[in-house]
């Protein structure tokens, strides 16, 4: 769980956890304003503060390097401000579990309509769009891309240099284009899209300044593909590895 300023929706949240199936509970607090650190450790669960606010990439980074730690062998990134249902973890983690992904993506687009559920339409037409230049750059037919309810196997992350990723919301594309780079199995379940006051939610300004991060982004891993101008952040850890232990 990246959390920040969860006080309010954590307790909810990791009540609708299906503890029988879940391990393992980590959050990290990305120097929140309100009690979610006190909040996370009454609820037992394992919780890490970050200094200051760092960004919602760095909260990632961290949630990840834990959760390798700790030995998981798939990972499950759910926001602890319950805009995400937490009793879906199952139909997320499925098709990892029937050997059909590497990736999957908890899709508020796929077979629904976000907007019934609370989603701004000007936050629904911008995720078709950003989606459609995804879809073609990376040569995928995904519904949606920009989502908070993912699941990743061990393998897949230590196949990707997270530390090469943006410390911002930029992080979760970076990391997408990383999976394509590397051929993950990426795949997509249905989950309700949830708006209501304590949901966090960028602004207009933030997600124009994150629509336009994704069409650099874009650009850069063609650049990469292409040959043009090869960058590190695409390369797999993997390969990389492999070659160095046969050379």
């Amino acid at each position: 769980m990246p959390a920040y300023n969860a006080e309010k929706t954590l307790r909810q949240t990791y009540d609708d956890l299906p503890h029988d199936i879940v391990n393992r509970v980590i959050l990290v607090d990305d120097g929140s304003r309100d009690a979610t650190i006190q909040v996370a450790r009454d609820l037992g669960i394992q919780a890490f503060a970050h200094n200051r606010n760092y960004g919602y990439g760095a909260n990632q980074k961290t949630c990840y390097r834990e959760a390798l730690r700790s030995g998981a062998g798939i990972i499950v990134m759910v926001h602890p401000d319950y805009q995400y249902d937490p009793t879906l973890l199952p139909q997320i983690i499925a098709p990892i579990e029937r050997g059909q992904a590497d990736v999957v993506l908890g899709s508020r687009l796929l077979g629904g309509q976000p907007m019934k559920g609370g989603m701004p339409w000007w936050k629904y037409v911008s995720n078709r769009f950003l989606t459609g230049c995804e879809n073609k750059v990376f040569r995928l037919n995904l519904a949606e891309y920009h989502t908070g309810y993912r699941a990743y196997t061990r393998e897949a992350l230590e196949s990707v240099n997270l530390e090469t990723n943006s410390d911002n919301f930029i992080f979760d594309q970076e990391i997408m284009a990383q999976f394509v780079e590397v051929g993950a199995r990426i795949a997509e379940v249905p989950v309700p899209t949830r708006y209501f006051p304590q949901a966090s939610s960028a602004s207009f300004i933030q997600s124009s300044i994150y629509g336009l991060s994704i069409l650099w982004l874009l650009f850069r891993y063609l650049l990469h593909r292409s040959g043009i101008r090869r960058s590190r952040q695409f390369q797999s850890l993997r390969r990389r590895y492999e070659s160095m232990v046969h050379a």
